[in-house]
């Protein structure tokens, strides 16, 4: 099972208390992740993708085992510790201003 935690207004719109565990098929992938949230959750999609593009919102960040992974591109294996559940996928929406 693969850990998610969400951001607060992700988890209020989802309606979950705490971090989200799903099935995910291997290989463990940014894509994968989000297709089996979406799947189980389909409240959140257009949140944390485009719908049309599938492309991550500006806003929205990717964390694993203490690392930024939003940049890498959605088909990137994600680190062991994730495809095992040892460490949760962060959802996190980024600060904007100035």
């Amino acid at each position: 099972m693969i850990r998610i935690v969400l951001p607060v207004h992700l988890r209020t719109l989802a309606r979950v208390d705490d971090e989200v565990k799903l099935a995910v098929a291997h290989p463990v992938t940014q894509r994968a992740i989000l297709d089996a949230l979406e799947a189980s959750y389909p409240m959140l999609r257009g949140t944390i993708r485009d719908q049309t593009t599938q492309r991550r919102r500006v806003l929205v960040r990717f964390f694993c085992c203490g690392e930024d992974f939003s940049h890498e591109t959605p088909d990137t294996p994600l680190p062991v510790a994730v495809a095992n559940g040892t460490e949760p996928f962060f959802i996190v929406g980024a600060m904007a201003g100035g």
